[in-house]
């Protein structure tokens, strides 16, 4: 998914190159290159990239994000990671938004991050939100998680993101734009409080059903591209929290389920009239990253698996 790069070096260079295409502000500041090994694997989507690399070698490190932000963890005996205000738990994933962040290991670090266009998150939060007030700056002061479970949450969403961004069998816009979304909701619910609190409180809670009429045509035009529901609310004038809530009072269904279900019955329509495209391709086709979710939806929906629609 996305422009895939993975390699592997012992060049100190090397790192520095890579690291400042994903984050221009990255300086390595002091490297023992007696125990210096670099491997690196990166997605890079628009205003998105997911980045995981180990690097082993005593190293001292510095971030300054300018136009973007980055959540980032780094796993390693001994890390040491300090925020612009204060030490933060090297334990625990951070947020560096604004200001300097250093971290420092002496032997071998697994360091995960996913990076984020400032723009394109301010955005983003704010249409998630439904609160067009809603600044990044709003976002925890001291760049930690609001919470250690929140913090699990969080590895295990870039688990997830990653696992389906690295994977190099194929190239579908769809399943990058879920997984952008998913990864900045996940970001902005882990290191907010008050993105939490935007999206617990009741907005737009009228909403005509010529809305959820403007936002079902714009799916069943825009199902082929690499929609969110971000942008049938925006297409349709209306938040996204105000959306769900209007699908669900007029529909009984979330805009998020609308749309995978216009998708699927895209995928069906494909497999009916005999494609000669594997299962897994057609899924990939129309979103669907896991095969095996895909056959589930597709049994749910039709009653049959996707192949044996295929076989007629």
């Amino acid at each position: 998914m996305g422009e895939l790069l993975t390699f592997e070096s012992r060049n100190v260079a090397d790192v520095e190159e890579t690291w400042r295409a994903f984050v221009p502000s990255a300086v390595l500041q002091r490297v023992d290159p007696r125990t210096f090994g670099f491997e690196w694997t990166s997605a890079a989507m628009p205003d998105f990239s997911v980045v995981r690399y180990g690097l082993s070698a005593s190293v001292v490190s510095a971030i300054d994000p300018v136009d973007q932000i980055m959540a980032c963890r780094v796993a390693s005996r001994g890390a040491w990671v300090r925020g612009p205000r204060r030490d933060l738990n090297a334990g625990m994933p951070w947020l560096a938004l604004d200001g300097p962040t250093q971290a420092r290991w002496a032997e071998r670090a697994d360091v995960r991050a996913f990076v984020f266009d400032r723009a394109f998150a301010e955005e983003t939060a704010r249409q998630l939100a439904g609160d067009d007030r809603f600044r990044l700056l709003a976002l925890g002061t001291d760049s930690s998680p609001v919470s250690r479970l929140l913090a699990a949450q969080w590895e295990r969403s870039f688990l997830y993101v990653a696992a389906s961004a690295f994977a190099a069998d194929s190239d579908s816009p769809l399943i990058d734009a879920e997984l952008r979304r998913h990864a900045l909701h996940t970001t902005l619910a882990v290191f907010s409080p008050a993105f939490a609190e935007a999206l617990d409180r009741a907005t737009q809670r009228v909403a005509a059903p010529r809305t959820v009429r403007r936002a079902i045509a714009y799916i069943q035009e825009h199902a082929h591209e690499p929609i969110t529901v971000d942008d049938v609310a925006r297409a349709a004038g209306i938040s996204t929290r105000g959306l769900q809530y209007a699908f669900r009072r007029a529909l009984g269904v979330t805009p998020r389920e609308h749309l995978r279900n216009e998708r699927l019955a895209r995928a069906h329509a494909e497999l009916q009239e005999g494609t000669r495209m594997p299962v897994a391709e057609v899924a990939r086709r129309w979103g669907f990253a896991s095969r095996s979710r895909f056959a589930k939806h597709y049994r749910d929906a039709y009653g049959r698996s996707p192949r044996q629609t295929r076989q007629g």
